[in-house]
């Protein structure tokens, strides 16, 4: 781990600025992540000895990503200026960093933030005309009216519509049945089924509720399913206490009865579906973002990643690699038109992005902010994962 240490106290010591192709018209980039320099250094000495914080790893693996991705773009020549800052800093908070000179001419904000710092620089963002990329909150941060926002790591409601095509394409002709208890993201999402179910244009789905707010009753819970049918459970809870429960109730009756489980976007982080009792039932849930590890380009800069830390690289990684790549190619190829190709497509690194306005009151359709609608949906069975051809 004294790789990591080196590399964080090499972090201490960056500029805020990197200009590559100096001798030419740069664009500006301000890339916003939570470093904790302040929190792990006291002047140039570091606080914990050998040690290497956990709380570190979210917000610097994200920048090793984008600087890894610049690197490339140097050796390409790209005329960009970066500025890093870390929304962690004892000495500037966002607004202060917002007002700062360096951010006049800044043409692009990235940023791994939270709800409360992604609408301070979705405001900025708005005000200066140059788009705001959030590349890992999963909402919008209470932001409306704002065609520079963009939401790379899609809503709720987008999973919920995703989810809904889905079962339309694979699963119209199956018994569905939403498990749930009783809460207000619970509510929600039971909302947004029934919503989704209103406004089709297509086959409408049959979606059976069942409160299991006081736990899992066998007799109740088995009366929902057909032993000659499949029936699709969806978890309609993004507690993933909840979605281990269930799946653990569903496993142990699933050589009864053929059961499809559809999961929420939370269950990537479930490890104890790899455990032997889980391989007979099929899971099956959304992300946004998928990553073949066993790609060229995927597998060449996470061998890179490992030689320098001494550690495997998370999603997070990768996220800040292909976030930086792509859209400061497309800064670089649209110039000082970026705010209008928001939605275009290309540019692939690891995910298919499916960027769409999003109009959240249809009545007055006006355009609050721009989502990626692109969903993979990952399967799970017998213990093998993969991932559903044909994903929305």
């Amino acid at each position: 781990m004294k790789k990591g240490i080196y590399l964080i106290a090499g972090l201490l010591l960056l500029a805020h600025t990197s200009g590559l192709a100096q001798n030419m018209k740069r664009h500006k980039i301000a890339l916003f992540a939570p470093l904790y320099l302040d929190s792990v250094f006291n002047g140039a000495n570091y606080r914990y000895g050998k040690e290497f914080p956990k709380f570190l790893n979210p917000g610097l693996e994200f920048y090793q990503g984008a600087q890894m991705a610049l690197d490339s773009l140097q050796k390409m020549g790209a005329p960009l200026e970066v500025f890093v800052y870390d929304t962690r800093s004892k000495r500037s908070g966002v607004s202060d960093i917002i007002s700062n000179p360096a951010m006049n001419d800044v043409e692009l904000i990235i940023a791994n933030a939270s709800n409360a710092e992604v609408r301070q620089l979705a405001e900025a963002a708005l005000r200066k005309k140059v788009p705001l990329i959030s590349a890992t909150l999963p909402n919008d941060a209470g932001v409306n009216n704002n065609p520079y926002f963009v939401i790379l790591n899609s809503t709720l409601r987008a999973h919920c519509e995703g989810i809904y095509r889905y079962l339309q394409t694979y699963h119209s002709r199956d018994k569905i049945v939403l498990f749930r208890k009783n809460g207000a993201q619970e509510n929600q999402l039971r909302d947004y089924f029934n919503d989704i179910g209103q406004s089709t244009i297509d086959k409408r789905l049959a979606i059976e509720t069942l409160d299991v707010t006081n736990g899992f009753n066998s007799s109740s819970f088995t009366a929902r399913l057909d032993s000659t049918r499949r029936t699709v459970v969806i978890a309609g809870s993004l507690d993933q206490n909840f979605g281990e429960d269930l799946a653990s109730e569903l496993a142990s009756i699933g050589n009864k009865y053929p059961i499809t489980l559809m999961g929420m976007p939370t269950w990537e982080n479930i490890r104890a579906f790899s455990r032997s009792e889980f391989r007979p039932l099929e899971i099956i849930y959304s992300t946004p973002f998928y990553i073949n590890r066993s790609e060229r380009l995927a597998a060449h800069i996470g061998n890179v990643f490992e030689d320098r830390i001494e550690g495997r690289p998370t999603d997070l990684f990768f996220r800040g690699y292909e976030t930086m790549l792509r859209f400061a190619q497309l800064l670089l190829e649209t110039k000082t038109d970026v705010a209008s190709n928001l939605s275009r497509k290309g540019n692939y690194v690891f995910t298919q992005y499916d960027i769409q306005p999003v109009f959240t009151n249809k009545q007055s359709m006006t355009l609050d902010y721009f989502e990626n609608k692109k969903l993979y949906f990952v399967r799970r069975i017998n213990g093998a994962m993969d991932v559903v051809r044909n994903a929305f």
